[in-house]
């Protein structure tokens, strides 16, 4: 939707849903510039190669076949 549709829209509003509709615009301007704040706060330190070493542990019998597909085998 291009803004001159958006704004022919809001035009043809009666005045009581045209307040309404600029207080959801500004709500979502508001949001969108909190959202902008939290994914510049939140960047993620770049992990680097063996970071969970140690932390992942797997059984010694990890490759072997399992009983209950021994019949398909």
């Amino acid at each position: 939707m291009t803004s001159l549709t958006l704004y022919t829209k809001i035009e043809t509003l009666p005045a009581d849903l045209k307040a309404k509709a600029k207080s959801f615009i500004e709500h979502l301007m508001e949001k969108s510039v909190e959202n902008k704040n939290n994914d510049q706060n939140q960047r993620v330190e770049k992990r680097s190669f063996g970071s969970l070493k140690g932390k992942i542990i797997l059984s010694d019998d990890f490759d072997e076949p399992l009983e209950d597909f021994k019949e398909y085998m």
